[in-house]
């Protein structure tokens, strides 16, 4: 996504400035401030990926078909900036007073088929699990039937994530709890520095030079350069960290919309197994969950940075094949993530900024899906 920025609406953005207090105040009066915090984290994130365009479909895809690395690379920045605090925050938080719990999980069937599926959907959506939420903020509404594909795929996996979890798998391995603080940063450290390597060369083999990234424009009216978009994004990955004691997530809440959705059309959603431990959870308000107040906020931040760049325009403009491939792509996303311990950013940077091995495991069978889905849509799979 391309950010061209016009002059600001200035009553568009007075509608949307309005709706994100009301956001906060209803946060507020539910659930307190902790919560409230994070509707605020979600509403710089928004703004963030809006104004960067940081969304990690375009970037795969621009690597995996074109030989282009730079948005990958920064999505390596990304990882290594918030693994800088978060490695010894799980590691030593206590010293701190602070509990801070790592996203580490097994390395399953599950992950392997779920990041599959959600890399292939992600190029028929064309956005990711945070690219879905700030590119529907921004005003496409292609995305509302990828988010709600996404949801309605969330759920029904929920009905088979028992039998995922049964087949075969690896113990969990996190560099923190295996090596320590410092010396898992240095075993990431390497790991993401080979791959910048191998972009970087590949890059520079295929087109004769490296991609010229973009300057950032206005902090307010956009647009960002990558580089600050990864700086703000790690700065919420790491508020996140230390609000709310684990990594940033997004999906999670999207099952949850997806059950209440399904309990309120008479769907016993409440007997599955998978709901078994989470009677509470379906019994509060969504107010009171802390990722579904960031997804809110996320999609307000989106709103306030299309507002100022003067891009928010929503126009219902869609052939049957874009609905087609949005529903696709959403519910392939919507079904991996809840098998794969989570999408892009709770899977992949969660899980990576974490170290553990499942958030690069998740990665690779990412992009072998990507390559698969790029492949069956225009012929081009990666390109060696």
């Amino acid at each position: 996504m391309e950010a061209v920025r016009e002059d600001p609406d200035w009553r568009k953005l007075l509608a949307v400035a309005t709706g994100v207090t009301a956001l906060l105040i209803s946060v507020w009066l539910t659930a307190g401030a902790k919560l409230t915090g994070a509707s605020a984290i979600g509403l710089l994130a928004g703004f963030a990926l809006y104004h960067a365009a940081f969304g990690f479909t375009a970037h795969w895809r621009a690597f995996l078909a074109e030989g282009l690395g730079h948005g990958l690379r920064m999505q390596l920045v990304l990882i290594g900036l918030v693994a800088l605090v978060a490695f010894p925050l799980i590691g030593h938080g206590e010293a701190l007073g602070l509990s801070v719990r790592g996203s580490v999980a097994p390395l399953s069937v599950g992950v392997v088929v779920g990041a599959f599926m959600f890399g292939f959907g992600m190029m028929f959506a064309g956005g990711c699990g945070s690219g879905t939420l700030f590119t529907f903020g921004g005003g496409s509404t292609r995305m509302v039937f990828t988010l709600s594909a996404f949801v309605a795929g969330s759920i029904f996996a929920t009905l088979h994530v028992p039998w995922w979890r049964s087949l075969p798998a690896v113990r969990s391995f996190g560099l923190v709890q295996e090596f320590g603080a410092v010396a898992g940063l240095l075993v990431l450290a390497a790991l993401i520095g080979a791959i910048w390597i191998y972009s970087r060369r590949r890059e520079i083999r295929l087109h004769g030079k490296l991609q010229a990234g973009r300057e950032t424009g206005s902090i307010l009216l956009g647009p960002w350069s990558l580089w600050l978009g990864a700086g703000a994004i790690a700065l919420v990955s790491v508020a996140t960290l230390v609000l709310l004691g684990r990594p940033w997530g997004i999906t999670s809440a999207f099952t949850l919309w997806g059950a209440k959705i399904a309990s309120l059309g008479g769907v016993d959603v409440a007997s599955w197994p998978y709901w078994q431990r989470r009677q509470g959870w379906l019994s509060r308000s969504v107010l009171t969950d802390a990722t579904s107040v960031m997804n809110f906020g996320i999609i307000g931040g989106a709103m306030l940075a299309a507002s100022f760049a003067g891009r928010f325009k929503p126009q219902l403009r869609l052939s049957p094949g874009d609905m087609g491939t949005a529903i696709l792509g959403g519910l392939c996303m919507g079904y991996g993530a809840r098998i794969a311990y989570g999408c892009n950013i709770g899977a992949y940077l969660g899980g990576s900024v974490s170290g553990s091995a499942h958030g690069l495991l998740w990665m690779v069978a990412a992009l072998i899906g990507s390559a698969a889905a790029l492949k069956l849509r225009t012929g081009k799979g990666f390109v060696v």
